[in-house]
This record gives C-alpha cells, sequence and structure tokens, in this order.
C-alpha cells in the first residue's frame, strides 16, 4: 500500500490542531460533496479521500497511529501484540544490515505485509479477518426538516443509501450506519459510515438546545390599545392577544411549541417570542397633530 499522506488531502500542517482539522474537513467535504456534484467521478473519489483522512487524524487515538505507523494505522494493534508476543521483528532485520525501522524504511512494510498476507508470503496470520474501514460523511438539512422525523436519500461512494432522520437531531450530530463501511479483509466484517449532519440556520427561528426564539412584529397603536397578531411556529401560525401597553422587547412563553427533543415522542422544547413595536412611518400632517395633542396632554 502506497503511503497517503492525510495532511496534505485536507490541506493542513502536522501540527494543526483538531478544531484546525474539524474546519478543513467541513470545508472540504460541502465542496466535494456528491450531492453537490453529481456524475463527477473525480469530486468523489476526492470527497472519500477527504473522508478518509478524517477518519485518521479527527481522533486524538487515531491520529497518533497514523503519525507512527502511516497507511498500516488500521493495523497497530495487531502489529503491537506481535511484537509484545514475538520480540521485535525489526531487531533481525538490522542484524542483517536491511535497514532501520523507521517508518518508511523497507522493512517496516515488509514486517506488515508478511504479518497480514501482503507480498504473496506465506504466513499463519494471513487469514486473520479484519474488519473493513470506517468511512466518514456529511450531510446538510435545514431547520424545518430537522423537525420532523424524515427520510433522506443520500449517494456516498456511488452507493444510493437511504436513511431515517429522527425529528429533534442536532447540529453536527452523528449518525452510525454499522456495516456500510469498507469491505472487511479475509471475510472479515465490513466496516461502519459515520455521518454527521449539519442543521442549517433558519432565517426566521433561532434553536439554542430545543428551544425556539422568534422576533415578532407589532405596530405601535396594537402595542398602545391592545389586540391580536398571528405568530409562525414550526407546527403553524397561531393566535396571540396583545395587552395594551405592551413595551418593545416583551418576551412571552409559549409552553411545548418549541423543537422536538430526539426520540422522545410529544415532548417539546419552548417557543420565547419577543415583541418588536414598529413606529409608524411617513407621517400625515393630521397624524403629527394628533400625536401632539397626546403628548401635550401627557
Amino acid at each position: 500500500m502506497a503511503f497517503i499522506d492525510y495532511y496534505k488531502i485536507l490541506g493542513v500542517d502536522k501540527k494543526a490542531s483538531q478544531d484546525d482539522i474539524k474546519k478543513a474537513y467541513r470545508k472540504l467535504a460541502r465542496k466535494y460533496h456528491p450531492d453537490l456534484n453529481p456524475n463527477d467521478k473525480e469530486a468523489n473519489k476526492k470527497f472519500q479521500e477527504i473522508n478518509e483522512a478524517n477518519e485518521a487524524l479527527s481522533d486524538p487515538e487515531k491520529r497518533k497511529k497514523y503519525d507512527e505507523y502511516g497507511e498500516h494505522w488500521k493495523n497497530s494493534d495487531q502489529f503491537e501484540q506481535s511484537r509484545h508476543n514475538q520480540g521485535d521483528p525489526f531487531a533481525r532485520s538490522r542484524s542483517r544490515g536491511q535497514g532501520s525501522a523507521d517508518f518508511g524504511g523497507g522493512d517496516f512494510s515488509d514486517f506488515f505485509e508478511s504479518m497480514f498476507g501482503g507480498g504473496g508470503r506465506s504466513s499463519g496470520r494471513s487469514s486473520m479477518k479484519y474488519k473493513g474501514q470506517d468511512f466518514n460523511a456529511s450531510f446538510s438539512i435545514s431547520l424545518r426538516d430537522a423537525y420532523t422525523t424524515h427520510k433522506q436519500t443520500l449517494t456516498i461512494n456511488d452507493k444510493k443509501i437511504r436513511i431515517t432522520i429522527p425529528a429533534g437531531i442536532a447540529d453536527e450530530q452523528i449518525i452510525k450506519l454499522k456495516g456500510l463501511g469498507g469491505e472487511g479483509v479475509n471475510g472479515g466484517p465490513a466496516g461502519d459510515l459515520y455521518l454527521t449532519v449539519n442543521v442549517q440556520e433558519d432565517p426566521i427561528f433561532k434553536r439554542l438546545h430545543n428551544d425556539l426564539y422568534l422576533q415578532q412584529d407589532i405596530d405601535l397603536y396594537t402595542a398602545i390599545l391592545g389586540g391580536e397578531v398571528m405568530v409562525e411556529t414550526l407546527d403553524g401560525k397561531v393566535k396571540l392577544k396583545i395587552p395594551a401597553g405592551t413595551q418593545n422587547g416583551t418576551k412571552v412563553r409559549l409552553k411545548n411549541k418549541g423543537f422536538p427533543l430526539y426520540k422522545k415522542d410529544g415532548e417539546f422544547g419552548n417557543l420565547f417570542i419577543t415583541y418588536n413595536v414598529k413606529l409608524p412611518e411617513n407621517l400625515t400632517e393630521k397624524q403629527i397633530e394628533l400625536f401632539k395633542e397626546l403628548q401635550n396632554l401627557s
């Protein structure tokens, strides 16, 4: 297996922080996502490489293994166990003058080939079963889509996958699909697919956990005299009574009109509404005179 530089694929330095890696992955995943590049084989290939790189570098433990073992990082546990049971296999190589055990040295690859069945060498371990590679991918949905349980059809590595997204899913929440990753080795189980859900912001509602926040305009006359106003919720419109003398910035709570709780049927957060009193514009001379009279009376 040729060495794959995952840092180069994500466009980050080897000393990059976990946050830098996360930002780089999300940026590239959006750019090369199959849904945005239909029938583009190069983009799909790039998308797969990005996910493979993110799998290795987004997890500190996996990143440590990759930094030490390179393309063989998935088999590092078996390698360490073999070294423990049989002693350092590189010591014998060094005594024969075949080079060092440095990353990228010939003996390093030769050992893995013999250990995991590569290069046509005979080995008792060549028939060992290994789990396939885990895949990572991401996709976006609207806040309103996240409000209800619904199905999505995604294209991952040229395969169409239909999944059910439960209502109330959070931004950057990960869905695990067992067995939809890479094929196993020597009959081993397939890897898993990890999908990161990006919930987009809504132009009207702001979400904080399971609560929703909304700015509602009311005119000056309704604020002073009282009245009614139709307010939009994600569950349809509701009519609210406005008490006389309502001040700008007044907040009200609508219980159970917020966001559904994830996998808890019938449970919802709250909707908080802030009234924004709009002053009248383009007043006529008569209206200005009336306001002056009110000013004098007060």
